[in-house]
């Protein structure tokens, strides 16, 4: 249970897309919250939100994710976590990572300031009280980061079928490289009515979390938002649906089918 709140952010934050020059996908003010299934628990809230901010005399755009275990779970297993990214607002890429977590006692506290000129990543890891530097690749996005920066760069015309798609990113004081396959469109069903949605799968890894290389599929909404509508996930011990349950500042119009 100690990866349960991160996989969470996992689903919702890293889906990989195609890139085109075109108006921005979010804003500040942007808020969106999740309600995430896991079995036969109504588990977790989870809430993604921007902001404009001056930090560390930078003018940056600051992102929040923030997830809390509800109801039932939450008095057996308590998680409250908190991830944030500050992010050049022209290149969408990240200068300061924060990942504040709480999962059942399990806890982590750490930074990472990110030199994309040097291809360097600083890790202050404060519980620990160490800091270390690694190398990256160009164009590295830290988990929260993911997100927005191919959001706003997706091409939902040019996309076909079985398009491949990649992104380096450095989370945990490692590299990874991700891959995800687009697998068309899909019209998925909301509390607010249905949504027509891109439907991908990333490749992931089977074995400790995940039940099979394709157990992930995401549904992205097919309009110049491109927000993550639903996550479901086949884990290796149960299964896993996170659904957009609210919304608020949305830079473009949200077309939904009654």
């Amino acid at each position: 249970m100690k990866l349960f709140a991160s996989l969470i952010f996992f689903l919702l934050l890293n889906v990989n897309l195609q890139a085109q020059e075109n108006k921005p996908a979010f804003q500040d003010g942007e808020w969106l919250r999740y309600k995430v299934k896991y079995g036969w628990f109504n588990a977790t809230t989870a809430i993604l939100s921007v902001e404009k901010k001056m930090y560390e005399g930078k003018e940056l755009l600051y992102i929040s994710g923030k997830g809390r275990t509800t109801g039932l779970l939450d008095v057996f297993f308590k998680v409250r976590d908190h991830y944030q990214s500050y992010l050049y607002p022209d290149e969408l890429m990240p200068y300061k990572f924060i990942r504040k977590i709480n999962e059942g006692g399990y806890s982590k506290n750490k930074a990472i300031y990110f030199d994309h000129d040097q291809l360097t990543a600083e890790v202050h890891n404060y519980k620990k009280d160490t800091l270390s530097r690694h190398s990256i690749k160009k164009k590295t996005q830290d988990l929260v980061s993911a997100t927005y920066y191919l959001r706003n760069i997706i091409d939902i015309d040019e996309l076909q079928k079985g398009d491949e798609f990649f992104l380096n990113l450095f989370f945990d004081e490692k590299n990874f490289d991700f891959k995800t396959v687009y697998k068309g469109e899909d019209m998925v069903e909301t509390k607010f009515g249905d949504v027509k949605c891109l439907k991908f799968k990333p490749l992931v890894k089977a074995g400790r979390v995940f039940e099979e290389k394709e157990s992930l599929t995401f549904w992205v909404s097919k309009d110049k938002n491109k927000i993550p509508i639903k996550v479901e996930a086949d884990l290796a011990v149960g299964s896993l649906v996170a659904k957009l349950d609210a919304f608020k500042g949305l830079a473009n119009s949200f077309k939904i089918m009654q």
